[in-house]
């Protein structure tokens, strides 16, 4: 399925298919994301979820299709780096900040710029990056937790600081997978706000499992099957689709 790419776009796949072994991990996929856009990702296991993530990211080449960015920037041209420094970020399942380091410091280490450790933490922080941290902490819901050591913190606050600490880098796009396994019920409210709260300046894919998480999103759902797109539209659109419910809900 391949189509026109529309004027307003922030994320364009087109016929992009991957394989493993004979494996089709991607099968000519297809989909846009509208700048400005939440957009969240759902789909059994095997469905191609992190494949998607990974060819956006520049860990996997597409064997064919374009991952086009913008305008007209082709993602599946450049490596890694390149992409993340294009303003495109990737916050993975497992949370990885600096353990030792306090929340604050985990912010300042990420922080758009040079930001090599080994001069870092006793150099001078600015008035501005004092003010960016402060705003990320804020926004993240950590300012009572600055001055403690991120190893401390729980499961979702390590979350938390993950996403503060893409922010810190100052991406147009957010890839975040499975943002509130593990979570609370009330730590997964407060990831649903925070992340709607990073939408009103960022584009946001949130690849997940939670349904209600979901819902409480309340953005428009694409759902994923075998490496192709199977259904797309609010929630309750897909919900009821039946080819849907046959090999993801209905399990």
């Amino acid at each position: 399925m391949t189509f026109t790419k529309p004027q307003d776009t922030i994320l364009y796949l087109d016929g992009v298919s991957v394989s493993f072994d004979g494996f089709r991990a991607l099968n000519d996929l297809s989909l846009y994301m509208e700048k400005g856009e939440m957009r969240a990702v759902i789909g059994p296991n095997g469905a191609g979820k992190t494949t998607m993530m990974d060819v956006i990211t520049g860990k996997t080449r597409p064997d064919t299709g374009r991952v086009v960015f913008g305008k007209d920037i082709d993602l599946t041209q450049l490596d890694e780096p390149a992409i993340a420094a294009l303003g495109i970020g990737r916050k993975f399942q497992k949370p990885t900040v600096f353990e030792p380091h306090t929340v604050w410091d985990n912010l300042l280490l990420s922080l758009a710029g040079d930001r090599r450790p080994r001069f870092t933490l006793w150099a001078r922080q600015t008035g501005e990056e004092q003010d960016r941290i402060a705003e990320i902490l804020t926004t993240i819901r950590l300012m009572d937790q600055k001055d403690r050591r991120a190893g401390d913190l729980s499961h979702g606050q390590k979350q938390w600081l993950e996403i503060g600490m893409l922010l810190a880098q100052e991406p147009e796009l957010l890839l975040v997978d499975e943002p509130v396994a593990g979570m609370t019920d009330a730590e997964t409210e407060q990831t649903a706000e925070l992340l709607r709260e990073i939408n009103r300046t960022k584009s946001v894919v949130v690849v997940e499992h939670d349904m209600e998480f979901v819902r409480a999103l309340g953005v428009k759902v694409t759902v994923l099957h075998e490496g192709s797109m199977l259904s797309e539209g609010s929630i309750d659109y897909v919900s009821a689709d039946p080819r849907v419910v046959e090999v993801y809900l209905g399990r």
